[in-house]
């Protein structure tokens, strides 16, 4: 038995994106690899036969991340295989080809073409297809063009690549790139006569097509900008697809978060964010299909509907909605962990799953479940959920398990303060022996609103191995406990602090194992805000590795790509209603008091939590004589740690052991 390495998850298996065939007889799945050599990862189309019980690989292109089924034998994904259309990408001109493979047997082939840089797709009748592409509304259609126009309308483009020109707020997305005139537009396309039309308006962007059982109807969300900022309102459309006709259904101020048919009914969930802000758990609704009139059901519902259990082995993702038997199946988080719910049109819903863990992904057909979950100290893995108990159906990693020595999770649950105790765990060193000291480092998770769990987490798994203690939790602003413990509006640094504080007095207390001289705190991006935070107001802790963070509230309000909406709702205040406010709960104001040696991990491309706010913090300390070093990487955004290409990620937890080697070993 080894010990875990650093670069260990350069050989771990991701799986995502789990779908049944309309029969239920197969299952599709997308496996990922690292390439380390490529410094990218592969991914691959997977297939499970529900009735051998058997897996095998579908694709071995490489670039297939994202599918949806034709029909029971033939699958449809989009690629980008010929080489004179990677020219024709490159030269700027935008389409999307997707390819048909039969599940049974023989090379996949081009199924169509379209003229637009498609997102989602949902196949209609095998022909026809709803779509949601990427159109810019400050650029003309290439569609139409002659040869001469297109290349001087490309030409053109080209050009006006040295210049950004913003008139919208938003402007950019993390991962996205400067995102101003880009519209999510629904497009009817028919593969038959290669014609596609474009049905919503260019004023809004539309997700969340789900269609009716006779799929005559489609329901989605629409998110209008108007005035050059997009709104946190979101409305409900219903489409007439024969007709192709848009009928808006809702038109009261609402954040609608998704919609559904299930049989005839139209079950909708969303908030309108009055009581709790932008956090507010989203609550289910029957809505009216003429009127619009919502109408809320499972009152005493308080949980979130979805999965925020971290962790740095994943890739891609999966519906979390599905629809199945009279009853929308979905994902909420209890605890540290998540789970598998569902929940009719009268609104009686109930516990579908019940291992504790994560579930990433699944599909319901007929009453069968498969999902793609973290169990334990197990990577991802294929499992079968039936009558309540799950069956493990692949062995994808389990090399971790039998050649790796890792170490377990002990929880430890804190009372914080009256009334308040909270979750945590601590993880010893994996050569732990009574009577040793260690160091040890405390992992403080981002959102504020997500939380930790009993899964495996690469970083800290490899931070036992390398001889530390690790301990985390989940403070006052986490998920999984409902709305009031979640909400921290305008408190941020204040009851997060203390219950993660009285957390560490806890560890310390308990584990004599540990030297308190040789304490670190890391985090990233609420994380990062906090690691900022705790290092401008104790000297407990001998080093400190902040990431993506947040250092300013004032500069993050207003260079984020959510920060003109999120600083006001989570500070509850702006620079205009209350500065004093807004700087109290900045940590840069506290950049006198800072003693603790602190590293900075931030990504050029993070427009999350944007590069300045670890340049400013990093060259606060510097200017006060605070032992600082920055590390920045170029080509990477928010999801450094997660999905950031292999040897960034290498470099990453690399530059934070060393700092903490550097400074408690």
């Amino acid at each position: 038995m080894e010990k875990l390495k650093l670069d260990d998850f350069i050989q771990y298996t991701f799986l995502s994106g789990l779908e049944f065939n309309p029969g239920g007889s197969h299952a599709c799945f997308v496996v990922h690899k690292a390439d380390l050599e490529e410094n990218s990862y592969k991914s691959n189309l997977w297939l499970y036969d529900v009735d051998k019980g058997e897996s095998r690989q579908l694709t071995a292109f490489d670039k297939e991340k994202g599918f949806i089924w034709l029909d029971d034998e033939h699958i449809l994904f989009p690629g980008m295989r010929n080489p004179k259309d990677k020219e024709k990408a490159e030269r700027g001109e935008e389409f999307t080809v997707y390819y048909k493979i039969n599940i049974n047997g023989g090379e996949a082939r081009e199924a169509f073409r379209i003229p637009l840089v498609a997102e989602n797709i949902v196949n209609l009748d095998g022909s026809r297809f709803l779509l949601t592409a990427r159109i810019n509304s400050n650029r003309p259609s290439l569609e139409g063009m002659s040869e001469e126009e297109k290349g001087k309308e490309l030409k053109k483009r080209k050009e006006e690549k040295d210049y950004e020109v913003l008139d919208e707020i938003p402007f950019w997305s993390n991962g996205g790139g400067f995102s101003n005139g880009n519209r999510s537009r629904l497009c009817l396309y028919d593969s038959a006569t290669g014609k596609y039309e474009v049905l919503s308006a260019d004023n809004m962007s539309v997700g969340g097509v789900r269609l009716n059982d006779k799929k005559d109807k489609a329901v989605f969300i629409g998110q209008p900008c108007v005035k050059g900022k997009w709104q946190l309102e979101a409305y409900l459309f219903i489409l007439d697809i024969e007709a192709k006709s848009l009928r808006q259904l809702t038109k009261d101020k609402f954040s609608w978060a998704g919609a559904y048919f299930v049989g005839d009914t139209l079950l909708a969930k969303g908030s309108d964010m009055k009581e709790y802000g932008l956090n507010q758990d989203d609550v289910f609704y029957r809505v009216d299909q003429v009127t619009g009139q919502r109408q809320q059901i499972a009152l005493d519902f308080n949980l979130s509907t979805w999965n925020s259990v971290g962790s740095d082995c994943r890739l891609g993702g999966g519906d979390p909605f599905r629809i199945d038997g009279g009853y929308l199946y979905f994902i909420t988080t209890i605890g540290g962990s998540s789970y598998i719910y569902r929940i009719n049109s009268e609104g009686r819903y109930e516990k579908v799953s019940s291992a504790e863990g994560s579930v990433d992904c699944y599909d319901v057909r007929d009453g069968k479940i498969l999902l793609i979950g973290l169990r334990g100290l197990q990577l991802q893995e294929l499992y079968r959920l039936e009558a309540g108990k799950e069956e493990k159906l692949t062995g994808f990693n389990d090399w971790v398990l039998a050649e790796r020595t890792l170490a377990p999770l002990e929880p430890l649950n804190v009372e914080t303060a009256p009334g308040v105790t909270i979750q945590g765990w601590v993880m010893k060193p994996a050569d732990y022996e009574e009577g040793k000291k260690y160091p040890a480092i405390l992992d403080i998770h981002g959102g504020p609103k997500t939380v930790y769990g009993e899964v495996f987490f690469h970083e800290m798994q490899y931070w036992a191995n390398a001889g530390y203690f690790v301990f985390f939790c989940n403070p006052r602003g986490s998920d999984g406990r409902g709305n009031e413990f979640a909400d921290i509006r305008g408190k941020y640094g204040t009851i997060d602090y203390e219950d993660i504080m009285a957390f560490t007095d806890a560890v310390l207390a308990k584990y004599s194992g540990i030297d308190q001289e040789r304490v670190g705190v890391t985090g990233g991006s609420y994380g990062g805000f906090m690691t900022n935070w705790i290092i401008g107001h104790t000297d407990r802790f001998r080093a400190a590795a902040s990431q993506r963070s947040i250092s300013n509230w004032v500069s993050m309000g207003y260079t984020s790509d959510i920060g003109f909406y999120f600083q006001e709702d989570q500070i509850a205040a702006t620079p205009w209603s209350d500065i004093d406010k807004v700087w109290w709960h900045s940590p840069l104001k506290y950049a006198d008091k800072v003693t603790t040696p602190t590293l900075f991990i931030h990504s050029e491309e993070d427009y999350r939590c944007w590069l300045p706010e670890g340049l400013q913090m990093f060259t606060a300390l510097k200017y006060f004589g605070v032992e600082s070093r920055l590390c920045m990487f170029r080509g990477e955004n928010h999801e450094l740690s997660r999905s950031g290409k292999p040897k960034h990620r290498i470099r990453r937890l690399q530059e934070i052991t060393d700092w903490f080697d550097k400074y408690l070993k």
